[in-house]
């Protein structure tokens, strides 16, 4: 490691953070405020504790004894086998591992560690259960296209049971960073760029993954709310990197889907990569202790991301491994995740006075807490059941769930001439693409244990659903970064041959997810080639695009008359397109990001601020907020989703005023003229026109599914209290203006739908 001496800043920030702690008010009410409810039986072993088993409660590693992709993704380090695991564990060195393989992988650490430890403290048994364990979900950023909280529950439910039959207590979901930047890989694990639906999509699975029955349900896993904070905020989209934003914008749009998780009751949150301002979010005591735990009254426990308190070597902000531990501790890191920093340094930082006993013991204290309430104290082996493994896993019902999810999440941004949905029978139709055949890139990124081998595919979902599977031909026609010899010519063959075309396209799942910033967020070279080639054949053009992010869309890809975005949608991808592709069930997601029209135009999000001189609709005008080759606005603007139905909106009923202590109710009348059932979102937003702090152009406040029969007409209606109309004031507190308010229902945030305006009478 480094040896260089301790930065200056480094030296005093640590300092800070320690008298801060040793003097802080919360300190004295340590006993009672940050254990409630430790057991007799626990208090008991931990007064038996030495300091370095108290250092090990706070130490975990990536399981050796690896499960599914764990190896590529978190590999546990060249020095780590599951010998040298088991010892750690009978050492008391460890408090557990994650991303581990299996039932029979938990059983036999466990079992040491009740037969062969001294104190038999019981492991926690972690892993990154993101979008679905065994049976695979669409990808978060998909899944919150459905505008739907109860289907995001009810998935993260069904990845709960299947986890916790494999002996996972702790998963490390859900992310909720708001994703602004397409540019940046993990906008796929989150809910997209706005955040009232992330914070209701956040709840939801918090709820989904800890179930109703408590935490020491063997069906319940404890929820972990990633990464504190602001992570999606990274410049350029560059993941890892630097974060420079106002404490405005943190309590705005990056911290509300953390409190909104922490409500539903998620227990443990992860300190993320980036730096905020200057400090390492790993390492930082406002973030940490001033807003999580004296603010937010967070009582739950803190983890490193994968080797964070290492990385605060390389961000310059720690002199060696000593030093980082320290910081990071100090900060309110209660947990070291991969780099065992914690084990080696914190018996000495104790010895030597760097760290207060007392810091230590809250620490383990809060770590504890966690695994009694999971139930392991009383039943140490309570998820760990070979037996039900294989029987909670894949089940019938969550086949069945996750191709209803993956319908949900398809968006139709296009259907010029209702070339969708395709008649089922007499035509022939050419798939052609990277993704129109074969059991790859359909799970998506950030999936430990599903396979692309346990998923269907878009050709074996189309031919299931059609009265002649002999109709469909598939050929390649390129790779996916890369052209294939005479791919294009076979390519143009097929569509020649054929009466319609379906041009699957895309990412594939190693272009997102960690890791994998994009400075152009288009279709690749080869594939857009391919594109090009098949539509001079003229023949009628459906494209399938499949990806991790908001794509900026061009050429024969833009002007296909039909678009589906279909994401990463897991187990049931190839069922779930095909019931969407051929009207089985309509259309009814709606885009979580918004997909603009150049990639330059990234970061971009809808609710933006108007400028002193913001771009008039139509006409480019000079010197306004505008680029030269493109509007501010999106493409397809986040909330945009067709249906196969026609649908209109009218009749908007709008009282012009709001008491200050009443309610208003805004109406409106949804129409749908088409000769197909449809679901339609309706989005209700929102703009403070005039502020003590400029506003959004817009902001979203509700939105609902409404089903409608063809020829039907649906009143709906959404009540705004003041409280919905509040924002992050001159002083960084909430507050409430009186004044003019505009007021959208509509299909997006770019669709005018029906408008009005009110007013917030003052008190």
């Amino acid at each position: 490691m480094d040896d260089r001496q301790i930065s200056r800043r480094a030296a005093m920030l640590g300092a800070a953070a320690t008298m801060a702690w040793l003097s802080s008010p919360a300190r004295a009410l340590l006993a009672a405020a940050a254990t409630p409810g430790l057991s007799a039986k626990v208090e008991a072993l931990f007064a038996q504790m030495t300091v370095e088993e108290k250092a090990g409660q706070l130490t975990l590693n990536a399981a050796a004894w690896a499960g599914g992709a764990a190896v590529t993704l978190n590999p546990a380090g060249s020095a780590a086998t599951f010998d040298s695991q088991l010892a750690e564990v009978r050492a008391g060195r460890l408090t557990g591992v994650f991303n581990g393989n299996g039932a029979a992988m938990a059983r036999q650490m466990q079992t040491v560690a009740m037969r062969e430890a001294r104190l038999k403290i019981p492991l926690i048994f972690a892993a990154d259960v993101i979008h679905g364990f065994r049976t695979v979900f669409p990808m978060p950023i998909a899944e919150a296209g459905s505008f739907d909280a109860d289907l995001a529950m009810r998935t993260a439910r069904a990845a709960a049971v299947e986890a916790a039959a494999a002996g996972i207590d702790w998963t490390f979901a859900p992310m909720v960073d708001i994703g602004r930047d397409q540019r940046w890989g993990r906008v796929v694990e989150g809910s997209g760029e706005d955040v009232f639906l992330g914070c209701l999509m956040a709840a939801a699975r918090v709820r989904g993954f800890q179930g109703s029955r408590g935490l020491a349900a063997d069906d319940a896993v404890m929820a972990c709310a990633k990464h504190f904070a602001a992570y999606g905020a990274a410049e350029a989209g560059l993941d890892y990197n630097t974060v420079d934003v106002s404490e405005r914008t943190l309590r705005e749009v990056y911290f509300p889907p953390f409190e909104a998780a922490f409500d539903a009751g998620a227990l443990s949150a992860m300190a993320s990569f980036n730096e905020i301002s200057g400090v390492p979010a790993t390492a930082n005591p406002w973030l940490l202790d001033t807003v999580l735990r004296k603010e937010w009254k967070f009582g739950g426990l803190v983890v490193s991301d994968y080797t964070g308190d290492e990385e605060l070597i390389a961000h310059g902000f720690a002199a060696d491994a000593r030093d980082a531990t320290r910081l990071a501790f100090m900060a309110g890191v209660d947990m070291s995740m991969q780099s065992s920093f914690y084990i080696k340094h914190l018996p000495d930082l104790v010895a030597k006075g760097e760290v207060p006993m007392a810091r230590l013991d809250q620490a383990v204290r809060r770590v504890l807490a966690v695994k009694q309430a999971l139930g392991l104290f009383d039943d140490p082996f309570r998820r760990i059941d070979p037996r039900r493994e294989k029987t909670r896993v894949r089940t019938p019902a969550n086949l069945k769930l996750a191709r209803e999810a993956g319908r949900r999440s398809i968006v139709l941004l296009k259907n010029d001439g209702d070339l969708l949905p395709l008649p089922r029978s007499s035509k022939r139709i050419a798939l052609i693409g990277p993704f129109a055949s074969g059991q790859q890139d359909l799970i998506g990124p950030w999936n430990v244990y599903g396979t692309d081998a346990e998923a269907v595919d878009l050709a074996t979902g189309v031919r299931a659903a059609i009265a002649d599977p002999s109709l469909v031909t598939t050929v390649a026609g390129s790779a996916v970064e890369a052209p294939i010899a005479g791919g294009i010519d076979a390519a143009v063959a097929a569509a020649n041959a054929a009466d319609i075309v379906v041009l699957a396209i895309g990412e594939s799942q190693r272009m997102s997810g960690e890791a994998q910033s994009r400075t152009a967020i288009v279709v690749p070279a080869p594939q857009q080639a391919l594109a090009e080639a098949v539509a001079a054949t003229g023949k009628p053009m459906v494209v399938v695009l499949r990806h991790g992010r908001a794509l900026a869309l061009e050429g024969a890809v833009l002007d296909a008359p039909a678009i589906l975005a279909t994401w990463f949608l897991g187990s049931q991808a190839g069922p779930a397109i095909a019931d969407i592709l051929f009207g089985i069930e309509g259309p009814s997601a709606r885009l979580s990001v918004s997909f603009p029209y150049a990639s330059g135009q990234e970061p971009y999000h809808y609710d933006h601020k108007s400028t002193g001189r913001p771009s008039p609709a139509g006409k480019p005008v000079e010197y306004k907020a505008r680029y030269r080759e493109v509007p501010n606005a999106a493409r397809f603007a986040f909330g945009h989703g067709l249906t196969y139905g026609k649908i209109g909106y009218s009749g908007l009923s709008l009282a012009p005023s709001m008491a200050w202590d009443g309610a208003l109710t805004a109406k409106a009348t949804i129409t749908n003229t088409g000769r197909t059932a449809a679901v339609e979102v309706a989005q209700l937003y929102i703009r403070d026109v005039t502020a003590s702090i400029t506003r959004p152009v817009r902001q979203l406040k509700g939105f609902k599914r409404v089903p409608l029969a063809p020829g039907a007409s649906a009143e709906i209606a959404f009540t705004l209290k003041r409280s919905d109309l509040e924002f992050v004031g001159l002083d960084l507190s909430r507050t409430i203006e009186p004044g003019r308010f505009e007021l959208w229902i509509a299909s997006s945030a770019q669709d005018d739908g029906v408008t009005g305006s009110f007013t917030l009478a003052a008190a």
